[in-house]
């Protein structure tokens, strides 16, 4: 029989290294050539500050830090913010900036919650006939919320807990597959601990049930426990933000399109969106840009909002733009309407110190609250998306924000920074075009 090689890339144990020793080990088989001081650069420069981080996930060898911007101006319902955004895309934080200044003298934005709950999931195989589940539902109902009072009552302290249950049947998947279909409120938290706790709670007491309830019969007795998880698809916790205001006054200076001709552009590119799947994704894309900065910055998942965001775009079948744009007599309206699942207590928001400053910053908002401020974000970032495109162009704009990146990829010194930026004012950015003119510039032939 063959010796069996050891690979010298594999290990075990790796989870039980300190931080030291896992970056020793990274560079001594997959980092040939780097230096222990590529991942000691992004430490925090407090030690407190960096145990806190190095707490939020498993196996850590480094911080991977990202631009925390703010933009001003955004008056959300009468209140005026300052949205704290945390994303590394250049043009961003100014395009939302530069929106929220525009709406600050149209009217500002609007936002309402329209619903807030959330949902839970109970698999299980049962070897009962459908038709039974309405006989026996009541009594299983009964149980689980007994089973959990302990659990739920704090959270119904504050206005959540279970707020209802269905039993349905999945024949699509197999014969004998079940689904309890839990609906949940759960006040300023996002509810994931708190949703999982409760479902799985209701796991063993089903598992009960279904062994001494004098109800079932004895085919009836044949249950199995799946799965118990939070639902990341939230289409009860939906939050609308809208602009409007009249036509006339939608002027934008220095574009060269008058106020009538840019509404009628802007509407036919929302359309574009409504109707065409592949234009559909990128202006969902822009609109989650806004979004998940605001997001990041506070401390909740991105992802779950990003998943949720896209299964909302695409109910009923076809892949659609999450905002719409409408001409209603002489006033242009523009609206978004997005499911949110937001906390401002619990998880990161307090662990996090930039987390807890961006709530802060917000005023403290609850978790309705910073849903309307989150959307309102969203909806700024594709209007202004929306508005270069059928105005200047989305790359002027962009690459106007992208140039300190190309400047730092080609090694600028600070006088040539200043140089470039000057230079380029009023000018097409592109990397050629900027290492030509650094190259001009280092030969001493530039102006």
């Amino acid at each position: 029989m063959a010796e069996q090689v050891r690979d010298p890339h594999r290990i075990s144990g790796f989870s039980k290294f300190d931080k030291a020793q896992r970056r020793q080990w990274l560079l001594e088989h997959f980092l040939p050539g780097q230096a222990v001081d590529d991942f000691t650069f992004f430490e925090a420069g407090h030690p407190d500050l960096q145990q806190v981080v190095d707490n939020f996930s498993e196996n850590t060898v480094a911080n991977f830090p990202l631009p925390f911007g703010v933009a001003p101006n955004f008056v959300i319902n009468g209140k005026t913010y300052a949205v704290p955004m945390v994303i590394e895309e250049s043009s961003v934080v100014a395009a939302a900036s530069s929106s929220a200044k525009y709406w600050s003298t149209r009217g500002g934005f609007h936002a309402e919650v329209i619903a807030g709950e959330k949902l839970g999931q109970l698999h299980f195989r049962w070897n009962g006939h459908p038709d039974r589940r309405a006989t026996l539902f009541p009594e299983l109902e009964r149980r689980l919320s007994a089973a959990t009072r302990e659990l739920t009552a704090r959270m119904e302290q504050r206005g959540g807990g279970v707020r209802g249950m269905q039993w349905k049947h999945l024949p699509a998947v197999d014969p004998q597959c079940y689904q309890l279909l839990v609906s949940f409120g759960t006040g300023d938290s996002m509810g994931a601990n708190f949703i999982n706790t409760v479902l799985e709670a209701y796991a063993t007491e089903i598992e009960r049930w279904s062994a001494d309830s004098p109800a079932l019969n004895e085919a009836e007795r044949d249950l199995e426990v799946i799965m118990a998880i939070l639902s990341n698809h939230t289409p009860n916790a939906v939050v609308r933000a809208w602009v409007s205001c009249p036509i006339e006054k939608m002027n934008l200076a220095g574009s060269g399109v008058d106020a009538a001709d840019f509404v009628r552009r802007f509407r036919l590119a929302v359309d574009i969106a409504c109707a065409d799947p592949y234009r559909a994704v990128t202006h969902n894309k822009g609109i989650m840009n806004g979004v998940d900065a605001v997001v990041l910055a506070t401390g909740n998942d991105f992802r779950a909002v990003e998943a949720a965001a896209h299964a909302f775009a695409a109910e009923g079948g076809r892949y659609r733009s999450l905002s719409r744009c409408r001409v209603v007599g002489d006033n242009f309206c523009f609206e978004l309407t997005l499911p949110l699942s937001l906390g401002t207590v619990g998880g990161l928001t307090r662990l996090h110190p930039l987390a807890d400053l961006s709530l802060n910053l917000l005023g403290r908002p609850d978790a309705e609250e910073l849903m309307c401020v989150a959307a309102v974000t969203g909806l700024a970032q594709n209007f202004a998306a929306l508005r270069s495109l059928v105005t200047t162009g989305i790359q002027r704009g962009h690459m106007k924000m992208h140039l300190h990146n190309i400047l730092s990829s080609l090694d600028a010194s600070a006088p040539e920074r200043r140089e470039a930026v000057s230079f380029f004012s009023g000018r097409t950015v592109s990397h050629h075009g900027v290492r030509q003119f650094l190259d001009k510039l280092r030969e001493g032939g530039a102006g």
